[in-house]
């Protein structure tokens, strides 16, 4: 049966093919006053947070004074990226089913996190994933080796953000010019590192917390407004959003991103590529992992995770209705003009709908919100990553490389602070060369080389008793350096239209992702390097095996 037969021959005044009206000067004003709003409010909370941030625990873990609950709503917060907001929303409405594949993995990773990770770390470690994999082995290579790698992981993360926040800023603010855009993501890097090195974890918690609040009530909105217009069908929703996506009934079946004729055996080893790196890449998230030594006991930490599911499942639902809802009232077309890699999708959902709805004024507020709430999104994260690999800068290669474990807090903080300017800038430089490309599909390439570097090692470290170090160094590097040169490779920065290089072609790799290849590797190597090794230390091994499992002697570690 074909579409039309099963939604009824009549037509619906809601199809359309024109994209959304231009922005005008009271709209513009609307956006930046509720930008503003937000960035004072923020930067309030991040002053008051520093006022509270005396020492290194305060800084890198809030003082461990987060209820369960609370870090539920942070790790939300620090999860639900621009990539969920704007580059699910637009995956999804270019691709159909293809792209609602990112959510499904995106979620199905917290399970991964909750059962093998989030517990046992907050039981073996103090404030980053180094402290785990250094209990039990050589302190200075191991922690050198997850210094790099979370700093990497971290950068590439911060890719993703910086893309939406110029995409985003561009549609809200009517910047079109390349040069302008590249100023919003100055400004927006500019603002993250004043959250990191002023507020700390502390700080940067509570913004992820306002931010996961507002996220969800905006997402909500919009869902109910969409579902409304179709008068809670959901048949009638994808219908029409596989009419007005112009694929038909391609687009509500696999294969319209993923697995095509054209790319035959490459398409679908991407795709198991894909789904790979989505469900093992959040445990080595480091952003995530340090989120759970912000909570006092084991138990916490436990809820915070759940909570997090809860919070996070719920918002990758909505992301259905939004970027359906999308291509179903904005159409494909509109939404590509306005950014080729959908980024804008939500936005401009949230314009039409409130023009269809409540006239152009509610379509200028309600734009304006959602834009102000993507704003806050990618505060949010870009600080939580920021501080996460600067902390691991200043913890690992400083204090315990560098420094031999000589450092005091105060001087570890302070480089902290300073690594947070040098990792800022960085990203800034990054992203702005990485105008174009889906936010999403950037993420995605930030979790395979987590999952690639940092998972092995920390799976190993937990519940392998042979596990040392030359194991841990090993996966990491061999993970990480595996993901590096096949991303390099790849149609991603070459040879392709959306490549990072488009006049170049130098890719050999032909998948998108690297997790089918470099998570395995990651795994191989540190097997490999443990065997090929003679050094083997039981009893440190003992010891943290019953630290991780029931929490004896986790709290006076912390403390020392």
């Amino acid at each position: 049966m074909g579409l039309r037969q099963a939604r009824g021959e009549e037509a619906r005044p809601h199809l359309r093919q024109a994209p959304p009206r231009g922005r005008g000067e009271g709209q513009v004003t609307l956006s930046a006053v509720l930008f503003l709003v937000f960035v004072i409010a923020t930067l309030g909370i991040t002053f008051w947070a520093s006022r509270q941030t005396k020492t290194a625990a305060d800084y890198y873990a809030g003082g461990r004074s987060f209820t369960g609950f609370q870090n539920g709503l942070a790790i939300g917060g620090d999860y639900m990226s621009a990539a969920s907001f704007l580059g699910i929303a637009g995956i999804i409405a270019l691709s159909g089913y293809d792209g609602f594949l990112y959510s499904i993995g995106f979620l199905v990773a917290w399970l991964v996190a909750l059962l093998l990770v989030a517990e046992l770390m907050r039981n073996s470690g103090k404030f980053t994933m180094a402290d785990v994999l250094a209990f039990r082995m050589s302190p200075r290579p191991v922690r050198t080796a997850a210094g790099v790698s979370t700093i990497v992981v971290s950068i590439f993360y911060l890719l993703a953000q910086m893309v939406g926040a110029g995409a985003l800023v561009g549609l809200l603010l009517g910047v079109t010019d390349p040069a302008q855009k590249n100023l919003v993501i100055v400004g927006v890097g500019v603002l993250m590192i004043i959250y990191v090195v002023v507020g700390g974890m502390k700080g940067t918690t509570w913004v992820q917390i306002v931010k996961a609040v507002l996220l969800m009530g905006g997402a909500a909105l919009v869902t109910l407004l969409v579902l409304g217009k179709f008068g809670f069908n959901l048949s009638a929703l994808l219908g029409d959003a596989a009419t007005q996506s112009g694929k038909g009934e391609a687009f509500l079946k696999p294969g319209l991103k993923y697995a095509t004729e054209a790319q035959g055996l490459a398409g679908k080893l991407d795709l198991i590529s894909l789904g790979l790196a989505l469900v093992l890449g959040t445990a080595g998230l480091p952003h995530i992992l340090i989120r759970f030594y912000t909570v006092p006991t084991a138990k916490d930490a436990r809820k915070s995770v759940l909570w997090g599911i809860g919070i996070i499942g719920t918002f990758y639902l909505l992301t259905l209705v939004l970027g359906f809802g999308a291509a179903a009232v904005v159409g494909t077309k509109a939404i590509t003009a306005g950014d080729k890699a959908g980024n804008t999708a939500a936005p401009m959902l949230a314009q039409q709908i409130g023009e269809d709805i409540f006239g152009p004024v509610g379509g200028t507020i309600l734009l304006a919100l959602i834009g102000a709430v993507a704003f806050a999104t990618i505060l949010a994260v870009v600080a939580g990553l920021t501080l996460a690999s600067s902390s691991s800068f200043a913890h690992d290669l400083y204090a315990h490389v560098f420094k031999r474990g000589n450092a005091t807090e105060r001087e570890e903080v302070v480089v902290a602070r300073v690594s947070a300017f040098v990792i800022g800038a960085a990203s800034i430089g990054l992203g702005i060369l990485a105008q174009g490309q889906n936010v999403a599909f950037l993420v995605a390439l930030a979790f395979a080389v987590a999952a690639s570097g940092n998972l092995p090692a920390i799976l190993y470290s937990l519940f392998w008793k042979r596990f040392n170090t030359a194991g841990a160094v090993s996966a990491i590097y061999g993970g990480l350096v595996s993901a590096l040169v096949l991303v390099i490779f790849s149609p991603v920065v070459s040879g392709s239209a959306t490549a990072l290089f488009k006049d170049a072609d130098f890719a050999w790799f032909p998948l998108s992702n690297p997790g089918l290849i470099s998570i395995p590797v990651g795994f191989f190597c540190g097997w490999l390097g443990t065997v090929l090794s003679k050094e083997y230390n039981a009893e440190k091994y003992a010891e943290i095996e019953v630290r991780s499992l029931t929490g004896v002697g986790a709290e006076q570690a912390v403390k020392h």
